[in-house]
């Protein structure tokens, strides 16, 4: 097994099944993205660039996003607490997460990546 898979399933209840949502979804709505173990948590790639990475700490799961300060939809759903460049989702239950506000946010952090990477000048 990965070691990305064995993290996720090495987690305890409620977080193993937050993860393993959250992945699903990930996976379902941006199918380029390629799940790799780095920094000790499972963390996406999207063409040879960060995406978003899934950790659990302290009682939540926390859904975190690459160059997120060009992200322009559902702000107010996201915290900084104390980072500059990175924002993400936080999830202490499965019935926090409201997945038409997920999609919307790995949407918008899809076309942020390819506006910034592949816009022609």
């Amino acid at each position: 097994m990965d070691p990305a898979s064995a993290y996720i399933l090495d987690q305890t209840e409620p977080f193993r099944s937050i993860h393993l949502y959250l992945k699903e979804v990930i996976e379902r709505e941006i199918p380029d993205v390629t799940l790799k173990f780095k920094y000790r948590i499972p963390f996406y790639y999207l063409e040879g660039r960060p995406f978003c990475y899934l950790n659990q700490t302290g009682d939540y799961v926390d859904l975190g996003f690459w160059m997120a300060a060009h992200l322009c939809v559902h702000l107010d759903k996201m915290t900084t607490k104390g980072r500059k460049m990175m924002k993400s989702l936080r999830y202490r239950d499965l019935g926090d997460i409201d997945e038409d506000i997920l999609c919307d946010i790995l949407r918008n952090a899809y076309e942020v990546r390819h506006k910034k990477f592949y816009s022609n000048p």
